[in-house]
């Protein structure tokens, strides 16, 4: 690093400080006077670095003149613009109430302009410093000013600088912050001054990849906490996480695009979006602490646009850290298919693209660790509210079982044993473990099959559908972390998710699960006929059941999670688009799985219904077979616990083959009552008067 590169490293650091300072008076400017005055100095500092930009551009002394006098132009039209406000507001200079900001600060244009002046100012410092240092212009694959400024965004000289105004200005208003902002802000700092295009070297590029996709990670951990513990959150912050949910989407998106084709336009585009985020979340810290709240259970449409936003950014993240962990294996993977030529080849060619980029990514290792990191942390916070240790040790379980079968096995294990084996999409035995077509037909692969089934089978008997559905499926994870289980409630709110209440089989439901499994016989035959030499037949260039697994469980799932606030929680289980947990089903049938009560009596006292409204897969009608029967039985239940914990009289537990087994020994099948219930009170005899017990008032719970 030359002396001149050093020089001005420091000065643009050094700038940091006055703006962040500007931008905490912004916030705490009392009158108009104050906030058009602040306004006023910052658009001082940028009219500053235009005439710089200007000189650094044409270093003459032609250019000198012309930048002196762009520079004293800029000035006196911006003192001429402050004065007539000055004036305009004079009448009402008074002091405003302390507990707010001032009329002209609580502006949206007022933020605007502050913004806008910012962004510009640091935009023109750091063209002018990438000048005179000879710093290289990214290509953008765009000419003139929009390609140069691509290329500036991206620069050291704006990531820095800007991050570390983001950093001061956070620290300024640390006092102003609620507790949320003094999270996310810092991280969103962080994230840009880990921008991955500001050095040039492939430690750098790797590290900020990693960093940055961490920092994101625990953003969107921390939020989705925070919304479960607060189910009313400030309408400020819920506007505030869907738009950095949004820029961080944009911004892995553009990461890719430039990794894959070297244009860095949308990757700047992010940068831009995402500081006008950050200021505007600053600049009105007050707003986070407004009355103004919603109920984010009772918005769909907030929760939706929440875990979409969330779903499209890791899309993108896996891409990126797929590509730079793993280029051997992806490069080359992502758009294969040119978008070109007639409209309806590239239309074609341009849905065969998305459907496998989706699909690939998400089966992708690094993918399938980062949503394990994020919803495995989820899990933990569930285990930690659990009191039934049967349900901790089943969630430990759950994510081992998710830590096996998503990473270890197919990337690490298979890697490991098979070097030279063709990539996932030319493996026709990926579909197998799903249905029954397989790769090249031979007695060991159906004994695997059978062997498949037979154990599958065989657990399902003994305790369940829930070793498969809430305890080796990947799925399960995804779902029973904290805030995606409080989305149950959409279950019963949902127009989609009512037609699946109810352990009944409704229209519906027969519907969805009649064609699941058509499609599997179909796809698995044609995989069959296809390895014995009768037909030739493949969908997108892959065997039919890897296509279907793509189908459903690469592409369609992910789909259905998103789509939870208008389908419920656990849809591939309660609509039965799911063919693994429709073929469980049909064990659980016979299996010694069910639910049962201590006493009916308990059950025909009790007015919460917590059962059934803890039930994930909106198994609603649960109460009324408890208090007649004293059990339940569906085949739609996963045996997931979160009614027996709901239980607030303790009454209900799950039944298995351990049970069974007690009972057949003579011993208890359940723990006995353990104190008093007073949740009947006394009530008098019909016919005497005379006060007698409600009939569960001498039950006793452990």
């Amino acid at each position: 690093m030359d002396a001149t590169t050093l020089l001005l490293g420091l000065v643009a650091l050094a700038m940091a400080v006055p703006t962040a300072y500007l931008v905490r008076l912004s916030v705490e400017a009392r009158t108009r006077a104050q906030a058009w005055v602040t306004l006023f100095l910052l658009a001082m500092m940028g009219e500053m670095w235009v005439g710089v930009a200007l000189y650094a551009r044409t270093p003459s002394e032609a250019g000198a003149v012309g930048a002196l006098a762009a520079t004293g132009a800029l000035m006196a039209a911006t003192v001429a613009v402050l004065f007539a406000a000055l004036l305009k507001s004079r009448a009402s200079s008074a002091p405003s109430d302390l507990g707010g900001p001032a009329p002209g600060a609580a502006s949206g244009a007022y933020r605007v302009f502050a913004v806008g002046i910012v962004l510009v100012s640091e935009g023109l410092m750091a063209y002018a410093f990438q000048l005179a240092t000879a710093t290289p212009f990214l290509a953008s694959g765009l000419g003139g000013a929009a390609g140069t400024l691509a290329s500036v965004v991206v620069s050291p000289w704006f990531v820095f600088p800007m991050g570390l105004e983001m950093a001061l200005a956070t620290a300024l208003l640390w006092s102003r912050l609620t507790r949320p902002m003094r999270v996310v802000l810092p991280i969103q700092a962080g994230i840009m001054l880990l921008t991955p295009t500001a050095v040039g070297s492939p430690e750098w590029l790797t590290g900020s990849i990693l960093l940055g996709s961490a920092g994101m990670v625990a953003v969107i951990v921390y939020a989705m906490e925070h919304i479960y513990r607060h189910r009313e959150i400030p309408t400020a912050l819920g506007g505030y996480l869907l738009q950095l949910l949004a820029a961080y989407a944009l911004m892995m998106a553009g990461l890719l695009l430039w990794l894959v084709y070297g244009t860095p336009v949308w990757l700047a585009l992010s940068i831009v979006v995402e500081m006008v985020v950050y200021f505007g979340a600053v600049l009105a810290p007050d707003g986070f602490r407004s009355d103004a709240r919603f109920s984010w259970q009772l918005r769909p449409s907030w929760a939706f646009g929440l875990l979409a936003l969330v779903l499209v950014g890791e899309l993108f993240m896996g891409a990126v850290l797929d590509l730079q962990l793993e280029p051997a294996q992806f490069a080359g993977a992502f758009f294969a298919l040119p978008v070109s030529g007639a409209p309806a080849l590239a239309l074609g060619n341009a849905a065969s693209d998305g459907f496998w980029f989706f699909a690939d990514v998400v089966g992708s290792t690094w993918f399938l660790a980062m949503m394990g990191v994020e919803m495995g942390v989820l899990v933990l916070f569930k285990m930690r509210e659990t009191r039934r240790l049967e349900t901790r040790i089943r969630l430990g379980l759950m994510l081992g079982s998710y830590a096996a079968f998503a990473t270890f096995f197919p990337s690490v294990y298979y890697a490991t044993l098979f070097p030279r084996a063709p990539t996932g999409t030319a493996v026709p035995v990926l579909g197998w473990s799903m249905g029954i077509g397989s790769a090249p037909v031979g007695p060991s692969v159906f004994a695997v099959i059978f062997a498949t089934y037979a154990i599958t089978g065989t657990l399902v008997i003994l305790f369940g559908r829930r070793v498969i559905c809430s305890t080796f499926c990947t799925a399960a994870t995804m779902f029973q972390g904290t805030t995606v289980d409080a989305m149950k409630s959409f279950n019963r709110t949902s127009p989609v998710g009512r037609k699946y209440l109810g352990s009944r089989f409704s229209a519906a439901y027969t519907a969805t699960t009649t064609l699941t499994m058509a499609s599997l016989v179909v796809a698995s035959s044609l995989s069959y006929f296809d390895q014995v030499g009768w037909l030739h037949v493949t969908v997108g260039g892959v065997d039919p059941t890897v296509f279907l697994f793509a189908f459903y469980f690469g592409v369609l799932w992910f789909v259905m999670f998103v789509t939870i606030p208008y389908t419920g929680n656990y849809n591939c289980v309660t609509m039965g688009w799911c063919y693994t947990g429709t073929i469980a089903q049909a064990f659980q049938k016979v299996s010694f799985f069910k639910l049962k009560v201590r006493s009916k009596d308990v059950c025909k006292a009790c007015t919460t219904l917590d059962c059934a409204k803890h039930c994930p897969v909106g198994l609603v009608d649960m109460p009324g077979h408890f208090r007649t029967k004293g059990e339940f039985r569906s085949t739609k239940c996963c045996g997931i616990g979160d009614c027996v914990e709901a239980c607030p009289h303790n009454n209900l537990y799950v039944h298995d083959v351990r049970h069974w087994i007690r009972r057949r020994l003579g011993r208890p099948e359940a723990p006995r009552f353990g104190a008093a219930l007073p949740m009947a009170p006394r009530i008098g005899h019909p016919t005497t008067g005379t006060a007698r017990a409600a009939p569960n008032a001498n039950l006793r719970v452990p």
